[in-house]
């Protein structure tokens, strides 16, 4: 039989843990949970996308019953989440029932506009897709939506200043979808994304209204200032702005703060851009670079 070494191997990582500090919590306060803030997320898409997501067929006579049943049961279990975050944020210090629960509610309170704006997106995917039959198979299998969805609600959480859960939130959609969407992001409405893969869209990111973006889009930064002593700068805008009605096709690069690609604008697939683009711009990738077309000279000759 072989011996794994069972003691010989617990007194290794104990002094791993006394060596390498950074990566322990011990004798801390909890944090969220990462499961238990999946299964939050989980229930919120049922709320927001009622009978959608539920194994049973929901009555509309049944609907006031389980609707007050979900939001109870996700306030109850977001509050203890929330307590542990609000101690974190305070460095220990336990925060007030009160706050925890004015905080919960005020969440819950604002998921009709959260489904308001979400109806824009679902429009946006069944108006920008072709494939799309129905509003049912986009909420029901786009990954984009799922995603939107649990950034807009973890969008609020970030407004806030509540740390730690929005970005687990946006994180257990990523891992879902394959779509990053980081919560400190502004995004308007009637926003689709087009298969989703790969998209990354940074935290000082704002999007404007009926933007299209295409799998593999990254909007990030270019790169970190930091300060006198060499640590990177936190806080800054780091990310692009994407004005009303543009169109980023699939596996184009925007970064940096300072970037805006102006309204109307379409980016063809590939694109590397690292400063801004005017409004009502065709860029198109070629070798050796990019180039900035006017597209109202094509709306001219038509």
């Amino acid at each position: 039989m072989n011996d794994c070494r069972h003691d010989e191997i617990t007194e290794k990582l104990l002094t791993s843990y006394s060596d390498v500090g950074g990566i322990n919590r011990v004798d801390c306060s909890n944090l969220p949970s990462k499961a238990k803030i999946g299964g939050l997320c989980a229930d919120l898409l049922r709320l927001l996308f009622p009978g959608f997501l539920d194994e049973e067929a929901i009555a509309r006579n049944e609907l006031a019953t389980l609707t007050r049943n979900h939001v109870v049961s996700i306030e109850a279990r977001l509050a203890t989440e929330v307590t542990r975050s609000l101690r974190f944020r305070g460095g220990g210090s336990e925060a007030s029932r009160e706050d925890v629960t004015d905080l919960c509610c005020a969440f819950l309170g604002k998921l009709p506009e959260i489904r308001r704006i979400l109806a824009t997106d679902v429009c946006a995917a069944y108006e920008g897709d072709p494939a799309a039959r129905s509003n049912e198979e986009i909420i029901l299998s786009y990954p984009a939506i799922e995603a939107i969805a649990i950034f807009r609600a973890a969008n609020l959480l970030y407004r806030a200043d509540l740390p730690l859960i929005p970005r687990i939130m946006t994180e257990w959609a990523h891992s879902q979808t394959g779509i990053d969407i980081h919560p400190g992001a502004t995004i308007g409405e009637h926003f689709f994304i087009d298969h989703g893969t790969g998209v990354v869209i940074g935290e000082t990111c704002i999007i404007g209204d009926r933007v299209k973006l295409y799998h593999g889009v990254t909007l990030g930064a270019r790169s970190f200032e930091k300060d006198e002593e060499g640590n990177i700068v936190k806080g800054i805008k780091r990310h692009p702005d994407v004005e009303d009605d543009v169109t980023i096709y699939p596996n184009a690069t925007v970064l940096g703060g300072g970037t805006v690609i102006g309204a109307r604008s379409t980016i063809g697939g590939n694109a590397f851009i690292l400063s801004s683009i005017p409004p009502d711009s065709l860029v198109a990738y070629e070798e050796g670079g990019i180039r900035i077309l006017d597209k109202r000279d094509f709306r001219n000759n038509d």
